[in-house]
């Protein structure tokens, strides 16, 4: 073992999660390299530290930690570098220097019991003098909220939150009641304080323990996708989490309904519960839609008139359903439009909008992903953008509908869109809290056209907004049902209806869009993936590899995202010398990868062109969002990706938790996007996943061909499969009430 001691000259690197410190100290003259788990460190601070010294491939000699202290500046010198390191805000080194002169070796003792007399030195007032105390105090503070989290398992970071969250009230909550830190800090969710609270020896039938379970399995719900869950299932689950027989559940649910944290309903003669938060964005969302739902008289004549011209300018010819869907777009102020591919929904969105154009009024279109957007801009030739850029999206404020905290829409109650006409495309994607925001921004007396297919997944986020406003049918909805005579040379369209519908689809069948190629194996699965993306399918599409996408049901197994991302990574962009790599706790990444965005990021900036000149620049990436990594800089720990639309990002190598790679994706992570060929992985998987709904959605991610591999009597089985995983939502029933 060998021991130093010095005082830390700078601190190199951090992670702020497990402590993990590299920083250098002088020791006797000497610059040393230390590393190792420090609770709080700062520069300027005086170490005492012992371990052994190893030698780094790349830097060197370093002494790896074992025992540390830090120690109080033990004479004038010491106090006068550590006040003056930089360590308290707004001290420098001259400063410091006066203030040592004035005290000595009491200067320490000044600041803690006599703080005001440090407005004696020339340049300091008394209001910075109080500063100065207060900010070496809350630093010894801080250091000793460290030290205790420590003994509970707590992550240096989230240590940080905890203590800047409560102060010195942090330890009668972690030892009373750690569960109100899973209401209070992003981060604390209900597991992390239940193993507080065993450390903390607080009892497991404790009244604390059972709401938080209660309030986390209501959040787990919204996880997966419901807005309330029956109180049985409510407390089924509860009862699993927290390991208890809950014998009165309607005691809690009575005093979490008391603090305004849930709202308890009847549907159907059943009980429900909602967190208040979901609840009420149901509420808001059904009150704004009625206010938007005005009625609006049209002149026959001259209706049958522009609807005549616009079909000779288009060259087009309607059929009655798209001809009703134009008619009710005019007379209504909400108007769903739903139909599965091939149907015409495109050719009546361009309909609407020549005729809209022709009253001279203003239109809006979006979609909520960018791929969709693009999708919806490339159809209709008008432009269309993703609706958080529509609403204005900004990382400075705060909306309760969005994960990001400071973040909020410009575009709000008190500053609506400035348009006549909202278009939305692919709705079955909007979940509750996007549409509570859209309708916020849509200002009375402006129409509302909501596009989409009701067959396919519904959103990842919570709530069934299309389907549950179809079912109200309280508001103007056509189905098209009919596929148009260019559509049925598609196979892809083809058998996507005869999936819907439940009609068997001819996998032996020769066909130029929809193949089937039969593997039993996965790895068989995997090789025939290969070498369709390598070589058979990019000249046939004429698209580049990286754009043929594999989507798969599942993240785990032999055939999951997680396994076929790392082998795909492997052959379609393997490891070079000059291609720059970057490893992280999930994976590795390399210049090249296509990855995707796994989470809302609305403050992350992008722009449009290169790091020196820029022709744009705006706020946000989103869940789903795919791009190339162009550039991994180590030294400033940065990665760069380029999304679609020629957006850059870049991101820290701290928020790389917040991609991963896409070469292989998941359905549900595919909505909204359309490719030039898909091939789908089919071989097992488990019933409840494994269904037409998810069968439905991938086909019809394909634009010119789609490839499935492995076993027939999969997809026959997925095909028949209606059991799709039941999702509790109840806007049509809070619309129905204030119909």
């Amino acid at each position: 073992m060998s021991a130093i001691e010095g005082y830390v000259e700078k601190i190199v690197y951090r992670n702020e999660d497990n402590g993990y410190t590299v920083l250098t100290v002088t020791d006797k003259g000497d610059e040393v390299t230390v590393v190792g788990s420090f609770n709080y460190i700062g520069e300027g601070e005086l170490l005492y530290a012992s371990g052994e010294y190893t030698t780094h491939p790349m830097y060197g000699e370093q002494l790896v930690v074992s025992e540390y202290e830090i120690k109080a500046p033990k004479d004038t010198v010491a106090i006068e570098r550590y006040l003056g390191s930089g360590a308290i805000k707004g001290l420098g080194a001259s400063l410091a220097a006066r203030i040592v002169r004035r005290f000595g070796l009491d200067t320490f003792k000044i600041i803690e019991e006599e703080p005001e007399r440090l407005a004696e030195v020339k340049g300091i007032s008394d209001r910075k003098a109080i500063e100065i105390s207060e900010q070496i105090e809350s630093k010894r503070d801080m250091r000793k909220a460290m030290i205790f989290l420590q003994e509970y398992g707590i992550s240096m970071n989230l240590s940080a939150k905890i203590y800047n969250t409560y102060g010195p009230n942090m330890y009668t909550i972690v030892k009373e009641n750690p569960y109100k830190m899973a209401d209070d800090i992003p981060g604390v969710g209900f597991k992390i304080a239940d193993d507080i609270a065993v450390k903390a020896g607080i009892r497991s039938d404790s009244d604390f323990r059972i709401k938080s379970g209660i309030l986390y399995t209501l959040m787990q719900g919204s996880a997966n996708g419901h807005t309330y869950l029956p109180v049985e299932s409510l407390l089924n689950h509860a009862r699993e989490l927290l390991c208890l027989d809950i014998e009165d559940i309607d005691r809690y649910l009575m005093d979490l309904q008391i603090e305004k944290k849930i709202v308890v309903k009847e549907l159907e003669g059943i009980k429900i519960v909602y967190t208040s938060q979901l609840y009420h964005l149901e509420l808001n969302v059904a009150g704004r839609l009625r206010e938007l739902d005005g009625k609006y008289t049209i002149d026959e004549s001259e209706f049958t008139k522009n609807m005549a011209m616009i079909e000779k300018n288009e060259n087009i010819s309607l059929d009655d359903m798209q001809r009703r869907s134009v008619k009710e777009a005019m007379e209504n102020g909400i108007l769903v439009i739903t139909g599965g591919p091939g149907t015409g929904k495109t050719t009546t969105i361009n309909t609407i909008i020549k005729y809209f154009e022709l009253e001279g009024l203003e239109i809006m279109l979006a979609a909520p992903t960018g791929r969709a957007a693009k999708r919806m801009k490339e159809a209709t030739g008008y432009e269309a953008q993703t609706i958080h850029r529509m609403l204005e999206i900004n990382g400075g404020g705060a909306d309760d509908t969005m994960s990001n905290a400071n973040a909020h829409f410009e575009r709000n109650e008190q500053n609506p869109l400035e348009t006549d006409v909202v278009i939305i495309d692919e709705m079955s994607m909007v979940d509750i809290g996007l549409m509570n925001s859209l309708l916020k921004a849509i200002a009375h007396g402006t129409r509302l056209i909501l596009v989409g297919d009701v067959n396919q997944l519904p959103s990842v986020g919570p709530g069934n907004v299309l389907k549950d406003i179809i079912d109200s049918e309280a508001y103007s909805t056509v189905k098209l049902t009919k596929i148009f005579r260019q559509a049925t040379t598609s196979d892809i369209i083809v058998n996507a209806h005869k999936i819907n519908k439940g009609e068997k689809v001819d996998l032996t069948a020769k066909s130029l869009d929809f193949l089937f190629l039969k593997r039993n194996d996965a790895n068989a699965v995997i090789s025939a993936m290969i070498t369709l993306i390598k070589e058979k399918l990019p000249n046939y599409v004429h698209a580049k590899p990286l754009d043929i996408q594999v989507l798969t049901p599942m993240r785990k197994g032999a055939l999951g995202v997680e396994r076929l991302n790392t082998i795909l990574q492997e052959y379609l962009n393997p490891k070079s010398p000059d291609k720059i790599e970057k490893e992280t706790a999930n994976g590795l990444f390399r210049v090249g990868d296509k990855v995707m965005q796994i989470k809302n990021n609305y403050q992350l900036e992008w722009r449009i062109g290169n790091s020196t000149f820029s022709t744009e620049k705006g706020l946000g990436v989103f869940n789903g969002d795919c791009g190339i990594i162009r550039n991994i800089n180590t030294f400033s720990e940065e990665i760069e990706i380029e999304y679609d639309e020629n957006r850059f990002a870049t991101y820290s190598f701290k928020q790389l938790d917040e991609i991963e790679l896409a070469y292989a994706v998941t359905i549900h992570k595919s909505q909204g996007s359309e490719y030039p060929a898909v091939i789908i992985p089919l071989l097992t998987g488990p019933r409840m996943l494994m269904n037409k709904n998810l069968l439905y959605t991938a086909v019809t991610r394909a634009k010119t061909c789609v490839t499935i591999v492995g076993m027939p009597q999969t997809f026959y089985d997925m095909a028949s499969n209606e059991s799709e995983q039941k999702r509790y939502s109840s806007l049509w029933a809070r619309i129905k009430e204030l119909s």
